[in-house]
């Protein structure tokens, strides 16, 4: 799940801090990398234990409504396909769930203010209108549903997102890829499985755990290496001028492009630009591209660099 474009985006930003807050030992800023991917992960076990909070939560709306005086017909006789969805009862028992949220800590319970907002939007929606309505119950229209939540009214929310960058520092540049993956694990569930149903593993092989690892200790510990031959290439640049993030860029890509054989050159490129699009300056992406190159055409020439 933590896969290599969201371990470029931590590293990057780890980098980054590394030369521009006090200073810090590289186990130090290596475990704050960890620390970081793990709390991406932890995000995807927030929005999968989000699914059963808002549930609960629904439950206790109902109950009060029943109970406050005077309630109308439709508030003693509510529809409860909500509460009786099987696709959520089967995650609320996932075995994988309950140890992961008990080891972590995970809990919305000081977030009930959110998880009301979130179930008022979706009790709101025309795609709930849509589930109570359905002919069909089964199993297969209950899970389609909470994927369908996730895709339109969860995901690309920007209310939802600002507060979880508010809840965690570490989830500014993850939310999105995150919620990818929740949505991915909706659809593989199936009802046979039961409590048993596997959910995605953090890493999808030790390799990634090791490019991580790999990609940050080489952009620190080559730094004076990679940011002279950075400066060679860039003699006619006001270094001033020159946005840190672009050095950092350029620092990480060469950090990659040296020491991890089987990412082809053109993948590594394409990502740093594209980083560079995203977190440096309007001009810095064409500017990084143009380095790059020049370096990629230097290693080969200097047999450093043998991988297409």
């Amino acid at each position: 799940m933590i896969n290599r474009v969201l371990i470029r985006i931590k590293v990057l930003q780890i980098v980054y801090a590394y030369y521009h807050k006090e200073p810090i030992e590289l186990k130090a800023a290596e475990n704050e990398l960890l620390l970081s991917l793990r709390m991406s992960y932890d995000l995807y076990y927030y929005f999968l234990l989000l699914i059963v909070e808002l549930t609960r939560t629904y439950e206790l709306l109902v109950d009060s409504r029943r109970n406050k005086y005077r309630p109308s017909d439709e508030e003693l006789n509510p529809d409860l396909r909500l509460l009786n969805n099987r696709f959520v009862r089967q995650l609320e028992e996932n075995e994988a769930l309950q140890a992961y949220v008990k080891e972590h800590c995970i809990t919305w319970i000081d977030d009930k203010s959110f998880v009301k907002d979130v179930l008022d939007m979706i009790l709101k929606s025309e795609l709930y209108n849509d589930y109570l309505q359905q002919e069909e119950d089964s199993y297969d229209i209950d899970k389609e549903f909470w994927r369908m939540v996730f895709k339109r009214i969860i995901s690309d929310n920007e209310d939802i997102e600002a507060y979880l960058e508010d809840k965690s520092i570490y989830w500014n540049e993850d939310i999105d890829i995150i919620e990818s993956f929740v949505i991915k694990t909706i659809r593989r569930f199936e009802q046979q499985n039961d409590s048993k149903q596997e959910l995605i593993q953090m890493y999808n092989s030790n390799e990634d755990f090791e490019y991580a690892l790999s990609l940050f200790r080489n952009s620190i510990l080559h730094a004076y290496e990679y940011r002279e031959r950075i400066s060679n290439l860039t003699t006619n640049w006001d270094s001033e001028r020159m946005a840190s993030m672009d050095i950092v860029i350029m620092q990480t890509a060469m950090s990659e492009l040296l020491n991890c054989p089987s990412i082809p050159i053109k993948v590594t490129l394409d990502e740093y630009i594209d980083a560079a699009k995203y977190y440096s300056t309007p001009k810095s992406s064409v500017f990084i591209n143009g380095i790059l190159d020049a370096i990629v055409s230097e290693l080969k020439d200097e047999k450093l660099l043998m991988k297409d």
